[in-house]
């Protein structure tokens, strides 16, 4: 369920997707249109040193449009669902102040959900169960403790990847340390969400036409200095940050950069890592998302204009 609008004026918009699916420009459309401002939704772009791998908006559409809660952050300060969620609620409270709608643009559905319907209560954390559970992977297989969540906690299992170690484990950890499954805390003790009318729009595409247009996407930020922007950021000595993100497109630039992977090889490994994330996206709105779902592709002032009526604006 939306959370309930306390005032006819406190509408929020979204419009979401996976990577490569366009969202970023029909967001902006219908920002332009309506008088409203973009607001990052975007786990990747709230970092300033993060530009072309993570198709930030550029400078020049930023600059024509007000856009908010890009670069955020410094490479190497921890982002979390709770973060954004606080700075993004007091970003839209400022827009409703001014009687401007916001317009939410991004691929993130765990941010987009802490800020629609709040956050829930934090488990327990415990570094001594914690590096127990790490030992354990290495001696007996993250196999086996996936078999062994299925036990304790079938729902977090059954959502969980056999290969998923770090959320594995942490749900192993949460259920030793708190006595309780994961699944439980996930679903006591929420904290309040944003209360708006909210109206979610997901960009959609054939996994055969987005993975066309993911590897035109990879091509083109490579094209666009990938390799020139991740040797900056080592040059600035946050390797280790850039590293500790995991993310695509950077891991295979810097792979480059150090002799680890060639060009062609880089190129293929990002393709397949986006297509990955794409469809964990798509899972992701298709189970957790209300909104309206639209086909990308063909003429994009069809679509916008298909966009704008299912927003209803």
């Amino acid at each position: 369920m939306n959370a309930t609008p306390r005032s006819g004026a406190r509408r929020i918009l979204a419009i979401v997707g996976a990577t490569a699916t366009g969202k970023t420009e029909v967001g902006e459309r219908v920002a332009d249109a309506i008088g409203g401002e973009v607001v990052c939704a975007d786990a990747r772009q709230v970092f300033r040193q993060l530009d072309v791998g993570t198709g930030k908006p550029t400078a020049a559409e930023r600059a024509r449009l007000p856009h908010h809660l890009f670069d955020s952050l410094d490479l190497g300060e921890p982002p979390s669902a709770g973060w954004y969620a606080r700075l993004a609620a007091s970003t839209c409270e400022e827009l409703f102040s001014r009687g401007v709608t916001p317009v939410l643009v991004g691929g993130s559905g765990l941010y987009l959900r802490a800020l629609q319907h709040g956050l829930h209560a934090g488990p327990p954390h415990d570094a001594g169960i914690r590096a127990r559970l790490a030992a354990e992977v290495e001696s007996a297989g993250i196999e086996a403790l996936h078999a062994r969540l299925a036990q304790v906690d079938p729902p977090t299992a059954a959502r969980l990847t056999t290969r998923d170690r770090q959320r594995i484990t942490r749900a192993l950890e949460v259920h030793e340390a708190s006595g309780r499954p994961l699944s439980w805390w996930h679903a006591n003790s929420p904290r309040e969400g944003l209360a708006a009318d909210w109206r979610i729009a997901e960009i959609t595409f054939e996994p055969g036409a987005l993975a066309a247009r993911i590897e035109t996407r990879t091509r083109a930020m490579f094209d666009s200095g990938l390799l020139e922007e991740t040797r900056g950021i080592v040059g600035q000595g946050r390797r280790e940050a850039l590293v500790a993100l995991k993310a695509i497109g950077y891991d295979e630039a810097l792979a480059v950069l150090e002799g680890r992977l060639d060009l062609p090889a880089a190129v293929e490994i990002m393709n397949q890592r986006t297509r990955n994330m794409a469809k964990r996206q798509r899972t992701w709105f298709r189970h957790q998302v209300e909104g309206a779902r639209l086909a990308g592709g063909g003429d994009p002032q069809a679509l916008l204009a298909a966009v704008r009526e299912a927003l209803g604006v």
